[in-house]
């Protein structure tokens, strides 16, 4: 698939820009590859990512990656 081969998409990524794109009617932009990273969490922490996720329609690994900025711009200018 041309968009998993000229921006290091998964396929599966590609085809979730691709249907996200057919359904507002305009380009969407590609975000940098996400890294596959395992991490061990406490269960209820796991389970409120996850309600979360569910309530906001957003993904786990978004929340995750947006909560992991902030606290990473945070340090910086604190550090």
């Amino acid at each position: 698939m041309v968009l998993s081969r000229n921006f290091g998409l998964s396929r599966r990524q590609a085809y979730r820009y691709l249907g996200e794109a057919g359904t507002i009617g305009h380009a969407v932009p590609v975000a940098e590859p996400a890294v596959p990273v395992t991490l061990k969490l406490p269960g209820d922490i796991v389970r409120e990512l996850r309600a979360c996720s569910a309530a906001s329609g957003v993904t786990m690994g978004e929340i995750v990656a947006r909560a992991l900025a902030a606290f990473l711009a945070a340090q910086s200018r604190h550090g």
